[in-house]
């Protein structure tokens, strides 16, 4: 056989091979429901969205709850993978989670690389300070040193901010809070449900700290989808929706944000009904 023709032959035989194969994007909906696992990607240091109960050491919170919530529809065992903040969006793209609940805010920017569900929860982020510290204004960190957690929207928004402030990452909140209380910055960035839930934390330290006024921004969470999984995000949002007509939602947040919790949210300001954000 010459060379050439023994060359279209191994072409055939390759082009045959592959055309018994499944096509290059298998649904992701479809491939949950087969293996009877969703894996969903959290951080496990956020109090009260995901964090380790000191008893049980296993993961509970809001975004845990909701996780559940999820798995009990579809009908499959959930598995809980603890991510760091900047790992987060390259492990959904990367198929090593199916879903990030994990303190994700929904912006325009991340639209770009992956899908969202309906918006979960709202909050804002704002600025801890130690009151020695003379700070009482966002403005006046001007050239000064913040702590913050590394790959969230905490850096860019301090920045924004105040443009010359020196900015300073760890890996997650509870280490950007331990910084702040060694000194190693004048002032903690975070969403305002992580400092409340720190400040409550410090105890009788309390008087030593104050969270200032100033809203850097507007944040709104969401579950994080891969990028055109349509059918997953379909079902994602319709068990959201049934969370929300059912007052299974704010019963959630109640447990864990409400008046009787840790952090005492009088009442619930927003619902579970847009995917969709400004800017």
């Amino acid at each position: 056989m010459s060379l050439n023709r023994r060359h279209a032959v191994a072409l055939l035989a390759l082009s045959a091979t592959m055309s018994g194969l499944p096509s290059a994007h298998a649904d992701q909906l479809d491939d949950i429901k087969k293996k009877s696992e969703l894996v969903v990607g959290v951080l496990g240091t956020d109090e009260p969205n995901s964090f380790i109960d000191a008893k049980t050491r296993e993961f509970v919170g809001y975004e845990v709850d909701l996780a559940h919530a999820l798995a009990a529809k579809l009908g499959v065992k959930l598995k809980l993978k603890q991510l760091a903040v900047a790992a987060r969006i390259p492990e959904l793209q990367q198929g090593r989670v199916d879903l990030l609940a994990a303190s994700l805010t929904h912006t325009k920017e991340r639209e770009a690389v992956i899908d969202f569900s309906l918006t979960t929860f709202v909050t804002g982020q704002k600025v801890m300070v130690k009151k020695a510290s003379g700070i009482t204004a966002v403005p006046q960190l001007s050239g000064k040193k913040v702590v913050t957690v590394k790959g969230g929207t905490q850096e860019p928004n301090i920045r924004k901010a105040v443009p010359n402030v020196d900015v300073v990452t760890f890996e997650t909140g509870p280490q950007a809070f331990q910084a702040l209380q060694q000194g190693k910055g004048l002032a903690l960035v975070n969403d305002e449900v992580s400092l409340l839930d720190q400040f409550a934390k410090l105890g009788p330290l309390q008087a030593q700290y104050q969270i200032l006024d100033q809203n850097l921004s507007v944040e709104p969470l969401a579950i994080g989808i891969k990028k055109g999984e349509a059918k997953l995000k379909a079902q994602v949002d319709g068990v959201l929706r049934e969370l929300e007509k059912s007052g299974e939602a704010d019963r959630l947040f109640n447990k864990w944000y409400g008046p009787t919790s840790k952090l005492k949210f009088p009442r619930r300001t927003f619902k579970i009904d847009s995917d969709k954000v400004d800017g």
